[in-house]
This record gives C-alpha cells, sequence and structure tokens, in this order.
C-alpha cells in the first residue's frame, strides 16, 4: 500500500510539471498584475512555467502590511528561493538568524532551510519571490561550498561608476540548483543602451527599479518602468537601454 501511494504521489507531481507552460519571454507589467487582497497583504501572481534550465519557475510578489504576522516558517525540499524587497522594512530569518533590510535587499535561500518574513518597518513591505527547481540533480553540497544561505543588503554592497553611469554586484556563484546564478544592479544616467544586443546561454530577468526602459527581445521592443520585469529565455538575442531623459536603475539576474 505505501509503495503504491508512492507511486501516485509521483504520477500527480509528474502530471502538474506536464501541464505546465513555458515561460514567456517579455514585460510583465506590475500595473497589471491581478491583486488578491486580504487582510495580510496583496499577493501578485507575475508568472509560472518551465524555462530552459529550469523545470519549474514561479514568481510572485507579495506586500505584507505593518504589523501584520510573520509568514509561515517554510522549509522547502527541492525548492530554491530568491527574495528581492521593493519597498519597505523585511526581516527575514532562516534557520533561526535574522537581518534586517530596506529596499534593494536581496535573500538567497537553498532548499531544505526554513525561513520566515516579518514587515517590521511602519509601511508596507512589498518583496518579489522567485522559486525554482533545475532540470539537472539538485546539489546540496555545491550550495553550501560557495556559502549557502546568504543575504545581502544593500547598505554593504558598493556602487561602482562607469562611463554610462553605474553598478552593484550582489553575486556570481553556484547554487544548490544552478551551476551559475548572478545578479547586479546597473544604473544608466542618461538615453542609450547598456551594451550592444546579444545572446548568452543564461536566461535572465531584469526588474526595473527606477526611470523608463525600453528591452528589445528577440526583434520585439517592450517597455518598461519602476516594478516591471522584463524575462528572457536562453539564447534570444536582447538588449536594454535607457529610453528617458533621467537615469533609470534596474536589477539583472541570470543563471543556467
Amino acid at each position: 500500500m505505501k509503495t503504491l501511494i508512492t507511486s501516485i504521489v509521483l504520477l500527480l507531481a509528474v502530471t502538474a510539471n506536464a501541464q505546465l507552460k513555458p515561460v514567456k519571454e517579455g514585460v510583465y507589467k506590475w500595473n497589471e498584475l491581478q491583486i488578491n487582497k486580504s487582510e495580510k497583504g496583496e499577493p501578485r501572481k507575475l508568472l509560472e512555467g518551465v524555462s530552459p534550465h529550469f523545470e519549474y519557475l514561479e514568481i510572485y510578489a507579495t506586500t505584507q502590511l505593518p504589523g501584520a504576522k510573520p509568514s509561515k516558517s517554510t522549509a522547502n525540499k527541492a525548492i530554491e528561493t530568491c527574495i528581492i524587497v521593493k519597498e519597505g522594512l523585511m526581516k527575514v530569518t532562516i534557520e533561526g538568524k535574522s537581518d534586517t533590510m530596506g529596499a534593494g535587499g536581496v535573500v538567497l535561500v537553498m532548499p531544505q532551510e526554513a525561513h520566515t518574513i516579518e514587515n517590521v518597518g511602519n509601511t508596507n513591505l512589498t518583496y518579489y519571490v522567485m522559486r525554482y527547481k533545475s532540470k539537472k540533480p539538485m546539489v546540496i553540497e555545491r550550495g553550501i561550498a560557495n556559502g549557502g544561505s546568504m543575504v545581502f543588503n544593500p547598505d554593504s554592497l558598493v556602487f561602482k561608476p562607469s562611463a554610462r553611469g553605474g553598478g552593484i554586484a550582489y553575486f556570481d556563484r553556484p547554487t544548490a540548483m544552478c551551476e551559475r546564478f548572478e545578479m547586479h544592479i546597473t544604473q544608466l544616467d542618461k538615453q542609450g543602451p547598456s551594451h550592444n544586443p546579444h545572446t548568452h546561454i543564461e536566461s535572465e530577468i531584469m526588474l526595473v527599479i527606477a526611470g523608463n526602459t525600453e528591452m528589445t527581445i528577440n526583434g520585439n521592443v517592450y517597455g518598461g518602468t519602476a516594478g516591471d520585469m522584463f524575462f528572457v529565455n536562453s539564447q534570444l538575442m536582447h538588449g536594454i537601454r535607457n529610453a528617458g531623459e533621467i537615469p533609470c536603475k534596474y536589477f539583472a539576474f541570470k543563471w543556467k
């Protein structure tokens, strides 16, 4: 009987993943996301599906109101998580260790490690959550060897100027789910491209923090402002530019 139950559970999991569609490249507009308001907050779903490197990928945003109870402690058996603070003051606790950070804070949570999130400020706390499972085997030892779960507080990171504006490096490392996962912020002070259109094996996301941007993906042009997210699948020609008269700023993160 136990073997039969296990087989049914595995079959249901495979069926659920088989029903997921590939994540579509393009722009996901913050103001067009459906909001499911409750007394606790305002969740928003951005995307869910499969991608060239992930058999499961989900990105959503959550707003916790001031005074809301902390999120339920969660330890995902085979899912890795990346969290980005959009606004407010977040307290994140991973396996009993807590850190507090504001907008621009980033958290990497390894599979099998319990974590909880709490709004400890006087305003709304809004954050993005990226959950993903690799098509390749999970390697917990690789994740631990390269830092394990990590918290990146923007107050402790260095802005490095460049000819076009500047940027902040967050990390470039292997994780339990990724052979490489890299994240940084780019700032473009004037109108024009960040770089020439290009391709790479990694899938990539640009999450706009400020200003007006235009992203060209596979010949299609998309506009994006603060809160909007561009998704670029592996090997697609793409390039981003500042489309406004004031500086623009965005997170860029890619993985394989």
